[in-house]
């Protein structure tokens, strides 16, 4: 998940913004040089989080000298866009004028991620003057999953706590900023379509519902009002703080929402069922640059498919074996699939008891995975893991599954939600790898074991790079096969070994979309008959890459990656390798992957 986009406001003095965190310049005893990198980080933190009200809140900094960004949102226009890049290009030259050659080693490496990241994000901001063009590039500012309409109702509910009326105060704010966040959403929308981005008509189909759906509650059933109240009366905040929210959402958010909806109308009636970013303005080289910045790689579109056909097809000869094992012996690895995912025992009754018994089921993989990591790690996160189900508000079309980050002091847990839209796109076999990739020890110990780590100045705690930290979690399931979880389980190895080869067809698929011109159809069918998914998940899986080009590249190489990464240490060490110590890596957060392999066998 990437980080909302933010109002432009004031920055906040000195290193206010990272009082909670613990200051960068409290890590080591530094070096002259050192010390000033540190304290250009703590500006650069202090900057990022006056300018990210949300993020500020998810971490548990919006309080003291803070407290005026929990009644703030983001800036979801291009102005927005602008500030955020003019800020990026001053943080560089900032950076720039610290020399590497100066700095200890620890520091250089700090120095060398955040320049890697601000260069390639000025560098392809500058160029691309649509969309998202930082880290895992997204092309269009509103999509089915992509815009404030999604993202804010779903942050107020689960990060915006309420314990005294000052905060029920700021949850009020921010509705009313909801309703300009809106308004600027809408405006950027029609500024870039009359650059020649425009969605593909199905993003555009799958949004108008949600959009519909949210403008269709009554005010005071919505999110935006019940859970406010919800929260209220369980804090014994007095007030009449849901009457209050509903004459906000009334006067200002739906009208708000009515002017997205008619938008999204008008923009449909011009849309085609293109689904590449080829079509985009400079599109092919927009997607060559997506390609290097979601993989943290020199590999181009071609080269990905290619090692994308070539793993599909070892991954599949290792799957075969095993379905043969299981009687499954007539029709391709993919048609086998299918059957084994129709088999009664395989599936979950998709219904409101069927999900909860799934949802148990994951809990259990949870819970029997924990023991076993103390033979894995030296470090474990404080927070623990919850598991959830997707809100059914923004299933339709949401990701498959996805991890959101508890608070660095273990008060809040970190969540794995899982999409129940239909229990048939997750049989049973398929549920402990999702829940080590999502969950233990996938995102859950790469974010966590970064955000609580004191080694890592704020800056980088939360770094987000996909094909490091999507790489780590596919690397988690490996761990687990590794570490016999599927003794006696073929039928679990089957779902490990479809889950990487799931993450296979993603460099065939991808760079086919936005590469070799496939149409959606195309895609879906190609990744059915190879993976043997059910073809209402594979829908949603290629509707995402068409509105994230790049970013589904990450799992397979990032896990090609550290599976090298971890051998080339092994080479060196000898008898001496730990994998415990090897998995120490994780405190010293995020980082492209060229920059894991030289850190790891600095370490080592």
């Amino acid at each position: 998940m990437t980080a909302p986009r933010i109002s432009r406001r004031q920055l906040l003095a000195g290193t206010a913004a990272i009082a909670v965190a613990g200051p960068a310049a409290a890590l080591t005893d530094p070096t002259a040089a050192d010390a000033q990198l540190l304290s250009l980080f703590d500006a650069m933190f202090a900057e990022g989080i006056a300018e990210a009200p949300e993020r500020a809140t998810a971490l548990g900094l919006d309080v003291g000298a803070n407290a005026g960004l929990k009644s703030r949102l983001s800036d979801y226009s291009r102005t927005g866009r602008t500030a955020d890049l003019v800020r990026a290009k001053s943080q560089l030259d900032r950076l720039r004028g610290i020399p590497s050659e100066a700095l200890s080693p620890e520091r250089r490496l700090d120095r060398d991620v955040v320049e890697y990241d601000l260069s390639r994000r000025v560098m392809n901001e500058t160029r691309f003057g649509f969309g998202r063009a930082g880290g895992n590039f997204a092309p269009y500012v509103l999509t089915h999953s992509e815009g404030a309409y999604r993202d804010v109702p779903g942050f107020l509910e689960s990060q915006h706590g309420v314990t005294s009326a000052s905060d029920a105060e700021a949850w009020l704010a921010r509705l009313s900023s909801f309703a300009s966040a809106l308004d600027q959403n809408t405006g950027r929308l029609q500024e870039e379509a009359a650059m020649g981005v425009i969605l593909p008509a199905f993003l555009l189909d799958l949004a108008l519902p949600q959009m519909s759906r949210l403008r269709a509650t009554p005010a005071g059933e919505t999110v935006l009002v019940a859970a406010l109240a919800r929260k209220a009366v369980a804090a014994n905040v007095a007030g009449d703080w849901g009457s209050r929210a509903a004459a906000i959402v009334e006067q200002q958010v739906f009208p708000a929402l009515d002017r997205q909806i008619a938008a999204v109308t008008a923009l449909r009636k011009g849309a085609t069922m293109d689904a590449g970013v080829w079509k985009l303005p400079d599109g092919a080289a927009y997607y060559d640059a997506a390609v290097k910045s979601s993989t943290t790689t020199n590999y181009n579109a071609e080269d990905v498919h290619q090692l994308g056909l070539a793993q599909v097809a070892e991954i599949s000869s290792q799957l075969d074996a095993l379905l043969k094992g299981q009687g499954l012996t007539q029709g391709t690895v993919g048609q086998r699939l299918v059957a084994l995912n129709e088999r009664p025992d395989q599936t979950h009754p998709n219904t409101d008891a069927g999900k909860e018994e799934l949802l148990t089921e994951l809990r259990a993989h949870v819970a029997s995975m924990y023991p076993r990591l103390e033979r894995l790690f030296i470090t474990q996160p404080k927070s623990k893991l919850d598991v959830k189900r997707v809100p059914l508000a923004i299933q339709e079309g949401g990701a498959g599954a996805y991890y959101q980050n508890g608070t660095p002091d273990g008060a809040r847990n970190g969540t794995f939600f899982i999409n129940l839209t239909d229990s048939f796109d997750r049989p049973k076999f398929g549920l402990p790898t999702v829940t080590f990739h999502e969950g233990v020890p996938g995102h859950h110990f790469q974010v966590m074991l970064a955000l609580e780590s004191p080694d890592v100045p704020p800056i980088r705690r939360r770094a987000g790079y996909s094909a490091y930290t999507e790489g780590w979690a596919l690397y988690a399931e490996t761990l687990a096969d590794e570490n016999g979880y599927y003794e006696g389980n073929p039928l679990g190895r089957i779902g490990y070994l479809q889950s990487l080869l799931f993450r296979a067809t993603r460099l065939v698929v991808d760079t086919g979309l936005h590469h070799k011109r496939w149409t959606k159809d195309q895609a879906i069918d190609w990744m059915v008959a190879a993976t043997g998914f059910a073809k209402g998940r594979t829908t949603r899986e290629i509707v995402r890459y068409a509105g994230a080009p790049g970013q589904a590249l990450s799992y397979k190489i990032g896990h090609t990656k550290w599976l090298a990464v971890r051998e080339a240490v092994k080479a060196k060490q000898g008898a001496d390798f730990d994998i415990r110590q090897f998995h120490e890596i994780l405190r010293l957060g995020a980082m492209p992957l060229v920059l894991l392999e030289r850190e790891a066998l600095r370490r080592s």
